[in-house]
C-alpha cells in the first residue's frame, strides 16, 4: 500500500496516487463504552452534528469519504484507487464495486457526484466546494472531480473529508440541518445509529454487518457523558472502555495495565478578539494584551505542567510546519503597559488600571465551567497588568453563538486541526463562516500569503509561504494563542487506539478513527 506523509500532501498531489488496501481481522468485541467530558455533539448526520471535532467523529461512524486516514497516511475508503491529472486539475476516483448504503439501495458514482453539487448548493460547514469547477459520473464506479485551480489540500481537505449522501434521500432535501428523520442517517459506514439521547448526551452505535471491508469486530459502540475529572475513575471501575484523562492520571493508570496513548499538539487554546470593535481593532491593543499575559504559567499553573505555551502564529513548536522567525512576546507587563500608554492610555492616580475617555473601562471575558480555572488566571493577569477584566461563564454552544455573532469582546475558545493541512490557517483566520475562525481580512498581504499557499503544489515553496504567514498572524494577532494540550487517551485491552496521521478528516486530533472498530 502507497502512503503519503503529512509533508508530502502537497507534492504528493502531482503524482498518480494508486492505493488499496484492507484491514486485519480481530477477536469480536460485543459492546464498548466511551467516555465524553461534553455528551451531546448533535444529531450525526453531515449537516446536524455539531461544528466541532467530536462531532464529526459521531458522523464519520456512519458516513464515509472517497478516501481516508489511518495512523500513516491516506488510505482507500469509497474509492479504492485514484489518480491526480495535473494538465486538466482533475482528479480521478474509481470506486468500489458492491457497495450499499445501510437501506440495502447501492451506492455509485452519481452518489459522489450529487454530493459535490448538493454541498454548492447547500454549504457544508468542513469542506470548502468553491474550488469545483466540474463533477462528472463517468460510469457506475468512475467520478472525475474537476478543480478550478491547483488546490494543494484537496485529498486531506476535501475528498478525505467529505461524507458522501445518498441522492435517492437528500435529492428532495431543502433543508439540511433540519433534516432529523432516521433517513437522514442513511450511510455507507460501518455503524448504524441506535440510539441518541440529546439531554443525556448519549449515542448507541450498532455494527453495520454489511459493511463494504467486512462487518465490524466492534458490535456495539456508546458514547456516555463522564467529566474529565472523573474518567480515569470510570475506567478503573469498569463503567468505560476508553477515555481522555488527566495527565496526572496516567502513570497510576499505566501501572494497572491500561494503554496510553498520548497525543500530538494539535489543539490550540486562544482568546478570540473582537477586532471589529475599539480597542480591539488596533493590532498593538492586542499586542498589549498579548504581553501582559503569562502564557507559561497558564500551562504550569492552570494545565499542571501537562501542556506546552502558545506560539503567535498558531503553531507548536514541535509542530513540522511551525516557523521559529516570530515575534514571541514573551510576558512583560511593562511593555504591554508602554504599548498601551503609545494608544493614548493612561493610568489615573485614583484607579490601577488604564482608561481612555473614548473607551469603555471594563473588558468582558467569556469562558465555560471547562475553561473557567484559566480565565481566572487570564483576568487576574490582565488586571495585574492595568487591564480592567470581569469573566462571564457561559456554556460551549451560547459561547460560539455570541462569538459568531460578534456580541462579546474577548472569548475562551480553541480547535483542533494543526496537525494537519496547513489549508487550517485559512480556515482560522479567514473563514467568515466559523466561529472558529477570527474572521480577519484586514492584512492584505496576510490574505494573499494564505491564498497562496494552498495554491502552491511545489512542497518547499510552500512551506516559505506557511513561515510567512506565521510571521504576519504573529504581527496582526487576529487571535490570541495560549497553549497547546497534552491529551491522554487511556483504554482497555478490548482495541488499539490511535491518533489518525494528520487527524480525522480535516485534522480532528481525536482518538477515535473509525477504522479501529473495523
Amino acid at each position: 500500500m502507497s502512503r503519503l506523509p503529512l509533508l508530502g500532501f502537497a507534492a504528493g498531489l502531482l503524482l498518480l496516487i494508486l492505493c488499496s488496501g484492507s484491514f486485519g481481522a480481530a477477536d469480536t468485541v460485543d459492546e464498548l463504552t466511551i467516555a465524553d467530558a461534553t455528551g451531546d455533539w448533535g444529531f450525526p448526520s453531515p449537516y446536524g452534528h455539531y461544528s466541532r471535532g467530536p462531532g464529526y467523529i459521531r458522523m464519520s461512524l456512519i458516513f464515509d469519504t472517497l478516501i481516508w486516514k489511518d495512523e500513516n497516511g491516506f488510505v482507500p475508503a469509497l474509492a479504492e484507487s485514484w489518480e491526480y491529472l495535473a494538465d486538466e486539475k482533475a482528479y480521478v476516483f474509481h470506486l468500489r464495486e458492491g457497495v450499499t448504503w445501510n437501506d440495502g439501495q447501492p451506492f455509485s458514482a452519481q452518489d459522489v457526484a450529487f454530493t459535490v453539487q448538493y454541498i454548492k448548493d447547500h454549504p457544508y460547514q468542513w469542506v470548502d466546494s468553491s474550488i469545483i469547477e466540474e463533477v462528472m459520473a463517468s460510469d457506475d464506479n468512475t467520478v472525475k472531480i474537476t478543480l478550478k485551480k491547483d488546490y494543494a489540500p484537496f485529498l486531506d481537505q476535501v475528498a478525505g473529508t467529505l461524507p458522501i449522501m445518498p441522492e435517492h434521500v437528500y435529492e428532495d432535501v431543502s433543508d439540511p440541518a433540519n433534516f432529523k428523520d432516521d433517513a437522514a442517517l442513511t450511510g455507507t459506514g460501518p455503524f448504524k445509529l441506535v440510539n441518541y439521547d440529546k439531554t443525556q448526551g448519549t449515542y448507541l452505535y450498532e455494527a453495520n454487518e454489511d459493511y463494504y471491508q467486512g462487518a465490524p469486530k466492534v458490535k456495539q459502540i456508546k458514547f456516555v457523558k463522564i467529566s474529565l475529572e472523573m474518567s480515569a475513575a470510570a475506567l478503573e471501575k469498569g463503567d468505560v472502555d476508553a477515555a481522555i484523562v488527566p495527565g496526572e492520571t496516567v502513570n497510576d493508570l499505566d501501572g494497572e495495565g491500561f494503554a496510553i496513548v498520548e497525543g500530538t499538539h494539535d489543539w490550540v487554546a486562544k482568546i478570540m478578539v473582537n477586532h471589529r470593535k475599539a480597542p480591539f481593532s488596533d493590532a498593538k491593543f492586542r499586542q498589549a494584551l498579548y504581553y501582559a499575559i503569562d502564557r507559561q504559567d497558564l500551562v504550569d499553573t492552570g494545565l499542571r505542567g501537562y501542556g506546552l505555551a502558545g506560539s503567535p502564529g498558531l503553531y507548536a513548536p514541535d509542530n513540522q510546519w511551525y516557523n521559529a522567525n516570530q515575534e514571541q512576546y514573551s510576558f512583560d507587563p511593562a511593555m504591554a503597559g508602554q504599548l498601551l500608554e503609545e494608544l493614548g492610555y493612561e493610568k489615573k492616580e485614583s484607579s490601577q488600571y488604564y482608561t481612555k475617555a473614548s473607551e469603555s473601562e471594563e473588558i468582558e471575558l467569556l469562558a465555560t465551567a471547562t475553561t473557567e480555572r484559566q480565565g481566572e488566571l487570564i483576568a487576574k493577569q490582565l488586571d495585574a497588568a492595568g487591564f480592567k477584566v470581569n469573566l462571564r461563564s457561559v456554556d460551549p454552544k451560547t459561547l460560539d453563538s455570541l462569538v459568531g455573532a460578534w456580541q462579546f469582546d474577548l472569548a475562551l475558545s480553541g480547535h483542533g486541526g494543526l496537525g494537519g493541512d496547513p489549508a487550517i490557517l485559512n480556515k482560522v483566520v479567514l473563514d467568515e463562516k466559523s466561529f472558529n475562525s477570527a474572521r480577519y481580512d484586514e492584512d492584505k498581504q496576510l490574505n494573499d500569503v494564505l491564498n497562496e499557499q494552498i495554491d502552491e503544489m511545489d512542497l518547499s515553496q510552500r512551506k516559505d509561504l506557511v513561515d510567512q504567514a506565521q510571521e504576519l498572524i504573529a504581527q496582526d494577532l487576529p487571535a490570541l494563542p495560549l497553549y497547546y494540550t497534552d491529551t491522554f487517551w487511556a483504554s482497555n485491552d478490548e482495541v488499539s487506539y490511535y491518533y489518525t496521521y494528520g487527524g480525522v478528516g480535516s485534522g480532528v486530533p481525536i482518538a477515535l478513527n473509525k477504522m479501529i472498530f473495523v
